[in-house]
């Protein structure tokens, strides 16, 4: 079996044959530290090409070498418990060696600052592995919806890829997020009421940006579930099989770019502060992560407020009753008027996925699914 098939197979290990202290988990760490010490050692010594401008004002190059270091001795630990525990070492031995080889070659002295007018976030990327990841799994491993769900769920490798891909393209994204708004304010004066919504106070404005993007968010959304062109975009986020914080980064990157484009429009258009705007790009960031988390909290209380897990479960779910329903991203009010409202009393899906479609598996294939020919079920 060759190198890559066996860390393959070690990483998909179904979880009855890795107990805890079966050093499975401190390998997947160490390697997790592996592969994040040699994206942080990449975004050193080329800071211009692989970091975000807004980041790298705030995140020196000091910050960056203490993040390493840190990296680098849980990297080590876990890699030395996995070699200590596992019967096969290849997840800690591969750790090991990459730890090493990073070590060994250090970081820069002379503060390289190579600058390109083309950028990828792979410090945004590492970021948001780390803070959310360490937010997420451990609420999702205490009070998890599916109690048979591992961290290293089936498909985790392809949200990885779709999380890594999104952010590195974080240029590409906001440029094209940023252009039907342009145009808008391009061809329109819209002077007048963007003095009175920049007038408004700090929480009216951030509630309205929450409110009018969600309103068209919940239009565009719908359009893609009832458009078969743009469902065939769309079935490459509802394809996958298990939720968790993770599973919300699939998502075909047209459908990103539509999405974004459209429901950025009343925020970069109607005047508001860019304070309120910033603000509203955390919590809606942070909030597309919690409803697709595996979190099984009891939030009936607020369930016909806001979106929670559950609510938002539903919508991906597989059974007839879950079809075309709960579009809203943070207010279900909007599918209660608009008659897409679906929340049983108590319940949560038994399925997830397409229902009466395949979607194939991997990046590259599920790029091109809906650019190729749906296949008609042969006649029995």
């Amino acid at each position: 079996m060759s190198f890559i098939r066996r860390l393959k197979s070690e990483l998909e290990r179904p979880r009855e044959e890795r107990p805890f202290g079966s050093g499975w988990l401190s390998g997947g760490g160490a390697l997790l530290a592996g592969l994040t010490s040699a994206a942080l050692l990449a975004v050193m010594y080329f800071p211009g090409l692989f970091s975000t401008p807004d980041l790298s004002k705030v995140i020196t190059q000091a910050h960056l070498q203490l993040l390493l270091q840190v990296v680098l001795l849980v990297g080590y630990a876990f890699a030395l418990v996995s070699l200590l525990l596992s019967r096969d070492k290849i997840l800690g031995w591969t750790a090991l060696f990459m730890i090493v080889i990073v070590s060994l070659i250090g970081t820069p002295d002379d503060g390289s600052t190579l600058t390109a007018p083309l950028y990828f976030g792979i410090d945004f990327f590492i970021l948001n592995v780390v803070f959310l990841g360490f937010l997420f799994v451990p609420l999702e491993r205490y009070f998890p919806q599916d109690q048979d769900q591992t961290v290293f769920r089936p498909e985790w490798q392809e949200d990885m890829f779709y999380y890594l891909v999104s952010s590195l393209m974080v240029q590409v994204l906001t440029f094209l997020t940023l252009m039907p708004s342009n145009l808008i304010t391009g061809y329109f004066n819209m002077s007048a009421i963007q003095e009175w919504i920049f007038a408004l106070p700090f929480v009216v404005q951030l509630f309205l940006i929450i409110l009018f993007s969600d309103f068209v968010q919940y239009w565009v959304h719908r359009l893609f579930h009832t458009v078969p062109a743009l469902w065939r975009f769309h079935a490459v986020h509802h394809s996958a099989k298990k939720l968790d914080w993770l599973a919300g980064s699939r998502m075909h990157f047209i459908e990103i770019a539509i999405l974004r484009g459209f429901t950025a429009i009343p925020m970069f258009t109607l005047g508001f502060d860019p304070a309120a705007i910033q603000a509203y790009v955390l919590i809606v960031y942070f909030y597309s992560h919690f409803i697709h988390s595996n979190i099984g909290w009891n939030l009936k209380p607020i369930e016909s407020t806001f979106a929670t897990p559950r609510f938002h479960h539903w919508h991906h779910g597989a059974e007839p009753e879950a079809i075309d329903v709960n579009y809203a991203i943070h207010f279900p009010i909007l599918d209660r008027l608009f008659g897409t409202y679906h929340m049983p009393e108590g319940r949560w899906p038994k399925y997830y996925g397409v229902a009466g479609e395949q979607v194939p598996r991997g990046f590259v294939k599920q790029f091109l699914h809906p650019f190729t020919k749906k296949k008609v079920p042969e006649a029995e």
